[in-house]
């Protein structure tokens, strides 16, 4: 590349890296585009740019002015910068929660930053959105971004981001995953990646990868909305729906859990060098599984939205970890294998079969001291499981009678591992799915691993 006038022209055109350590032959193929190396550190230099520059066009903002916004950092150091280059002053409204690396970062610009609590609601007069709207309206020539609403930054990724991918990946994507914020990078890059596909015929399966507690996943299957809970992970999810997200263009909304989210971020660093955020790594946790369920032949695409050097102080830091809750197995090198869990167990997988009956599972598990049990598959129809809880809830309800086909109370199987994954891969699961399900390259069921039998592989000398 010749030099450039400005660091903004090296907005765009980011590299995709294959995943080849974190992955295996059963697999899709899995890229990560890596937006993380974009001049300002974040995939929101591309939203930034067009906001800007578009704005200009129309007369909403004039030399000397000043630039707006409630962020979760990455949109302000990308409009920072932009601002930088323009001449632009910027206040940027900030919740309690992020981190200090991106403050700091945003001061290095020459940013005002001012600091709001996160546990208000989102209208109340002390959010961050109602506080950015306040300054934009007692500042003389200013503008606000207004990432979550300004249609631009749908715009911006569905004239550069999606054309990208479709082009480095000679137009053979089968699956794309993203986090929302605002919502623009799947809006805007989903949209266009659709779009091309219909034109020669094709299918990209749109994921949408959003942390438990945000309202995305309620709002796309049609859920009453759960009590809120907070999440660590920074820049997705949230507890309104944006205007720049179009849940139109989603196929699949897919929850992550801070736990899988920090684990995957910590593995792509130690593993594949990719020293990135947590929201990537949740990205690729979620990639991942996808890559598993479609099988060789096929692609998945994940985005690394942002840089790791801003997380420094949380996601990798061992004692943030901890103080948080996080355990630290799993984190870190050398703490084990699913196999090594499996072979200290011990024992065989006890099935159910397909036509045995509710009473029947019920009496062979209770005879066996178990609380679950996967049910046989086979070509025609997966594996599925079957927990005790369902099974009470199933005869209390008098939903099902006890002569009824145990397939009636299963449930999809959830929660695979494979032997050669990382200890930490179990961990996220005990909480979800109260067992891991280890199955072999040919997706054979061939061990169950309790919380139980982690404490005893953990407890043990061979862990040691």
């Amino acid at each position: 590349m010749k030099p450039v006038k400005s660091i903004l022209q090296c907005i765009g055109n980011t590299p995709m890296v294959e995943l080849t350590r974190i992955t295996d032959a059963s697999m899709a193929r899995v890229l990560v585009k890596c937006e993380y190396l974009l001049p300002s550190g974040s995939v929101k230099d591309r939203m930034a740019l067009h906001i800007v520059e578009q704005a200009e066009r129309e007369g909403k903002i004039k030399p000397g002015g000043t630039l707006v916004e409630a962020t979760a950092g990455n949109t302000g150091l990308a409009v920072a910068m932009v601002a930088a280059i323009k001449g632009y002053r910027t206040i940027f409204v900030m919740p309690d929660k992020f981190s200090v690396e991106k403050i700091n970062m945003l001061k290095a610009f020459g940013s005002e930053v001012i600091i709001t609590p996160t546990a208000v609601p989102e209208d109340h007069p002390d959010s961050w959105r109602q506080v950015a709207k306040r300054l934009v309206e007692e500042t003389p020539n200013s503008m606000l971004i207004n990432q979550f609403f300004n249609l631009d930054n749908v715009e911006a990724h569905y004239r550069m981001t999606g054309p990208e991918i479709w082009e480095q990946t000679d137009g053979q994507v089968d699956a794309f995953v993203s986090g929302a914020g605002s919502g623009g990078t799947v809006t805007g890059a989903g949209r266009y990646l659709k779009e091309k596909a219909a034109e020669v015929n094709r299918n990209v399966r749109i994921v949408l990868m959003d942390p438990v507690g945000s309202c995305y996943y309620d709002a796309f299957y049609k859920k009453s909305r759960k009590e809120k809970r907070g999440w660590k992970m920074e820049g997705i999810g949230n507890d309104f729906i944006p205007g720049c997200l179009d849940l139109s263009v989603v196929d699949e909304v897919r929850q992550v859990r801070d736990r899988q989210a920090f684990y995957m971020t910590r593995r792509l660093a130690r593993e594949e060098g990719l020293l990135v955020g947590d929201t990537s790594g949740a990205g690729v946790y979620v990639a991942i599984e996808i890559a598993k369920q479609l099988g060789p032949g096929k692609t998945v695409v994940a985005v690394c939205c942002d840089h790791g050097n801003r997380y420094i102080s949380k996601v990798y830091n061992d004692e943030w970890l901890r103080d948080n809750g996080f355990a630290l197995h799993g984190f870190g090198a050398g703490a084990g294998t699913v196999g090594d869990v499996l072979r200290h167990k011990g024992g065989e997988v006890i099935f159910a079969q397909p036509n045995e009956t509710i009473a029947e599972v019920a009496s062979r598990m209770g005879e066996l001291g178990i609380s679950q049990m996967p049910i046989v598959g086979d070509d025609q129809r997966p594996h599925m499981m079957i927990h005790e809880s369902d099974l009470l809830q199933a005869l209390l309800r008098g939903e099902h009678q006890p002569s009824e086909a145990v397939l009636s109370v299963a449930c999809e199987l959830q929660g695979k591992v494979a032997p050669e994954d990382d200890l930490g891969m179990i961990e996220p699961l005990l909480g979800d799915n109260s067992v891991a399900v280890v199955a072999d390259e040919k997706n054979r069921i061939i061990g169950i691993i309790g919380k139980i039998d982690m404490v005893k592989y953990l407890s043990s000398s061979v862990a040691k």
